[in-house]
């Protein structure tokens, strides 16, 4: 398979994996706190909503909440219809009155509210049934199992409105109840508006306007864009200053006034995305969705099925792309996919639909892991491959140097450079090859071979090859090095002196020695991979390599004769003794002069 079309797999079964684990909804609660993140910012909260609170205030005044007649609501009724030219457009009242309690006080809120334009609260009861068909049982998680409402002489004087409140499953409330269902005596389904919905669309009747309806979900639920905080829509109003007489009728005329809940002990506080840390009182979420209705400010929730589509197409593009490019290159456009995705997520909200916005960065957060993973693995294994290629050759330190540049600048074929040549072998050893057992001889060439490979090794010195007794090792090769000449004379001499010893144990042990001849040469030469595809050899060739060799082939044993160019390289550090013409080289003209490497000077460290 070519890497073409074993990228283009890979980018498609990823990309599928991950769009499959979006839809199972494991991100569902991190997409959703990046949503209120992202999109639930506090804007100017509507000047048309006043809200009343039962409060501490009203609590501490008018006694504990539960010992209230209901004359104390139908006094702030009667006061808010106390002028006929101030009034409030309407008024919701965001606690329930089902039931009767004492006759006089269940009239006067009824008179009290026949006055005004009011909406008054109902409560659906939402449970587990199991509704059986010909097909068989099935379960609805959330069937309504009772409802309550206004007793009936204040039914009959006011508009009706849920108040239901139905948080998401991470306990914030990020949605409103359109409408609950309910069934009457009969078994007839009757649709009933919210309280927020129905105060809205009186208050806009007063102006000449209709209320619209908000996309909702199965369950009747819209997704509400909120726009003040806990605390941001009450101005410290207290029922009890309201009944008082304390608060103007300018204050409340021709406006929303919505009465309820406001302080802890009544328990009607929730979690809003807009503060995730602080409980915001039902009175004030019912202000933001009124506002949401009025400003006819709805956002739409995109289904899923579109979105994973676009989610599966831009991650298999993306992930073919990071496996195509350089890492630098994956990574700029991962940041900048990144961003493009949050940037348009917050640019749909604006234009009224939500979607999810961390699907995309999410799948590109891991794609693009995984592709550093991926390039680090092929690094790894390029590193391996060069070292287990170059070991063979090369010193420890020269292996490192290749690691760090990376295997871009071995190239491939071969390159032209300057390199020192060096070439060793030993004198007579084919004679004694012809006298000696071939175990003896096998022993004999792994000990001078060993002496030869060890001593290029120790001046980082590039392995070229064995030739039977011969060895062949350059310098300045794959990279290039200052000291190549002084290193492969170096190299020389250690071989020589190695030998020696080498051979003066063998006497010793075998009752054979040997010696060896060295040559050494400076210059142009092409190094690099030469062979076919599959069997190939890192060497030098050229006219360099060919004049070393023609160097070691007339020197004597535990001799070592260098080139002009080299003796002249290598300056005062060397001591020579020129040959002058008297050595002729196999192909170079007369006047090619050969020194004789006597001995070479330490150089001072730098």
């Amino acid at each position: 398979m070519t890497g073409t079309k074993r990228n283009l797999l890979i980018s498609l079964i990823s990309a599928a994996v991950l769009t499959a684990a979006a839809g199972s909804g494991i991100l569902k609660t991190p997409d959703r706190w990046v949503q209120d993140t992202l999109f639930q910012h506090e804007s100017v909260s509507s000047s048309d909503i006043i809200i009343v609170g039962i409060d501490e205030d009203a609590l501490a005044d008018l006694g504990p909440y539960n010992t209230w007649d209901r004359s104390v609501m139908a006094s702030a009724l009667e006061r808010l219809a106390e002028d006929p030219d101030k009034r409030p457009a309407v008024v919701a009242i965001d606690t329930l009155y089902a039931g009767t309690s004492t006759p006089d006080g269940d009239a006067r809120l009824a008179r009290a509210a026949a006055e005004l334009n009011v909406v008054t609260a109902t409560v659906a009861e939402y449970g587990t049934s199991y509704v059986y068909s010909e097909e068989g049982m099935n379960i609805d998680h959330y069937s309504i199992l009772g409802y309550e409402e206004p007793y009936e002489a204040l039914r009959d004087v006011t508009i009706q409105g849920h108040i239901n409140a139905m948080e998401d499953t991470d306990g914030i409330m990020r949605h409103a109840l359109l409408y609950v269902e309910p069934s009457d005596a009969d078994g007839n389904k009757e649709q009933v508006f919210s309280m927020a919905y129905m105060a809205a669309s009186e208050f806009l009747k007063t102006k000449g306007e209709q209320a619209k309806y908000p996309d909702t979900n199965a369950r009747g639920q819209f997704y509400v864009p909120m726009s003040a905080g806990p605390g941001r829509f009450y101005d410290g109003i207290s029922l009890s200053e309201l009944i008082n007489g304390d608060v103007p009728a300018d204050y409340y005329a021709d406006k929303i006034v919505l009465i309820g809940p406001y302080a802890t002990g009544l328990q009607d506080a929730y979690f809003t995305p807009i503060d995730r840390a602080t409980q915001m009182f039902g009175v004030e979420f019912q202000a933001n969705v009124i506002q949401s209705i009025i400003e006819n400010n709805f956002k739409s929730e995109l289904s899923d099925v579109p979105q994973l589509i676009a989610l599966f197409a831009i991650l298999a593009l993306s992930m073919y792309l990071f496996l195509d490019t350089k890492m630098s290159t994956s990574t700029v456009c991962f940041i900048v996919f990144t961003v493009l995705a949050l940037a348009g997520s917050f640019a749909a909200y604006q234009l009224g639909t939500v979607i999810h916005p961390l699907w995309i960065p999410a799948g590109l957060l891991i794609i693009y892991i995984s592709t550093v993973i991926y390039y680090y693995i092929k690094a790894a294994a390029a590193r391996q491959r060069v070292y287990n290629t170059f070991e063979r050759y090369v010193a420890p330190s020269v292996v490192k140097e290749i690691l760090k540049e990376g295997t871009e600048s071995l190239g491939l074929g071969g390159k032209l450079t300057d390199i020192a040549v060096l070439f060793v072998d030993v004198r007579g050893f084919t004679t004694m090859s012809e006298r000696l057992d071939p175990e003896k001889i096998v022993f004999i060439l792994n000990k001078i071979l060993t002496t030869t490979s060890s001593c290029i090794e120790k001046n980082n010195g590039t392995l070229d090859k064995f030739v039977g007794d011969a060895t062949m090792a350059f310098w300045g090769a794959p990279f290039p090095q200052e000291d190549s000449v002084y290193l492969a004379c170096r190299t020389a001499l250690d071989i020589v002196n190695g030998c020696e010893e080498v051979s003066e144990a063998l006497k010793n042990e075998i009752g054979e020695g040997f010696k060896v001849g060295v040559g050494v040469h400076y210059g142009p030469a092409v190094v690099g991979n030469i062979g076919s595809e599959k069997h190939m050899d890192y060497t030098a060739i050229g006219d360099t390599v060919n004049t070393s060799a023609r160097l070691e082939a007339n020197a004597p044993g535990s001799t070592v004769y260098i080139s002009r160019v080299v003796a002249d390289k290598l300056g005062d550090l060397a001591e020579t003794k020129s040959l002058g013409s008297t050595v002729k080289l196999k192909g170079k003209a007369d006047g090619f002069e050969v020194l004789e490497l006597l001995s070479l000077r330490e150089k001072e460290a730098e």
